[in-house]
């Protein structure tokens, strides 16, 4: 039977209906540890052959693996491995899996609610009734039928979207230049420049991974041609947007709203504008999984795990390539 170990900061929230179900798959054989504890106690990884982890995983560098001589699977229970992986987990012959596509399902959920409601301009409603102690006359409104809605990457969270989206009477169009044509006609999506997507969207959804060719790809200049009462949704990162430069405009143009779930520095400094502008709407990166929702993580690591018992391939490893693009 293989040997394993827990190491995340909180074992409950990702696998706890799932612990005892691996526990029959693998002996665990000792209490669940964190990045703290196990790296006071590098010995307890002699035997490892697996260990199970989420957020606050350990850094797997040259020290730690030196310790887990024995180690051939990582199931990584929540999204990107990149603040755990260093140059030297890469040289050796350790497979590595994710809950990535397990987290990105309540963020297709986030942004699926917020397109349809941004489509009746629900938030400005809410927040000018609120203002006025009164109902507001009603203003024209983009609505769902025949409306365009812009996605920026077509990742795997913007295709499940676009997946979603397929039901509602939308026009989907979309920017991400590694995306054939072939690909796009598939999820019946337009391709087209970022600059079109700003300009012809009713609401614009962003789904790009942050990487240094990211960094303020998203400028004023896209914001200041975005079509009377538009939407911007970000559920991304901060970075991708040059956040400054988003809120001149929305500051000119109180017709647009900002529905931001990220921001860059997240949360924004103290006195930043986002925190009081009419027209922005910011959540705590709510977008991610919680409470329950964690628990789908822990499912898909105990479904990588069979697989990997029995020699199959992993549906969701990384690759160090894979590891580059992952936000």
């Amino acid at each position: 039977m293989l040997q394993g170990l827990f190491i995340l900061d909180d074992v409950d929230l990702i696998y706890g209906s799932t612990y005892e179900e691996i526990s029959q798959y693998v002996h665990i054989y000792a209490p669940p540890q964190t990045r703290k504890m196990i790296r006071e106690n590098l010995a307890l990884l002699e035997k490892a052959d697996v260990i199970f982890s989420g957020w606050g995983g350990p850094r797997l560098d040259k020290e730690f693996l030196e310790a887990a001589p024995n180690l051939k699977a990582i199931f990584y229970g929540a999204g990107s491995i990149k603040y755990m992986v260093t140059d030297e987990f890469w040289k050796r012959d350790i497979k590595i899996t994710s809950a990535y596509a397990a987290n990105g399902v309540p963020v297709v959920e986030y942004a699926l609610s917020q397109i349809l409601f941004s489509l009746k301009r629900g938030w400005h409603y809410v927040l000018q009734i609120k203002k006025e102690k009164n109902f507001i006359p009603k203003t024209d409104v983009p609505g769902v039928y025949g409306s365009t809605v812009g996605i920026v990457s077509l990742g795997m969270i913007g295709k499940n979207l676009c997946e979603k989206l397929q039901p509602f009477d939308v026009k989907l169009i979309a920017y991400d230049p590694y995306v054939s044509e072939e690909e796009a006609s598939k999820l019946n999506v337009e391709l087209c420049s970022l600059e079109e997507v700003f300009e012809r969207s009713d609401v614009v959804s962003m789904h790009t991974p942050w990487l240094k060719e990211t960094e303020g790809l998203v400028t004023g200049k896209h914001f200041s041609s975005m079509k009377e009462n538009a939407t911007f949704i970000n559920t991304s990162r901060g970075a991708i947007v040059r956040e400054n430069e988003m809120m001149d405009v929305l500051q000119k143009r109180p017709d647009l709203y900002a529905i931001l779930d990220v921001t860059y520095p997240e949360p924004p400094v103290e006195g930043s504008p986002l925190y009081e502008m009419e027209n922005v709407i910011l959540t705590p990166h709510i977008g991610g999984s919680m409470a329950n929702e964690c628990h789908r993580m822990g499912a898909y690591m105990l479904e990588e795990l069979k697989r990997f018992l029995v020699g199959k391939e992993l549906k969701w490893q990384v690759t160090e390539e894979r590891s580059k693009i992952m936000a």
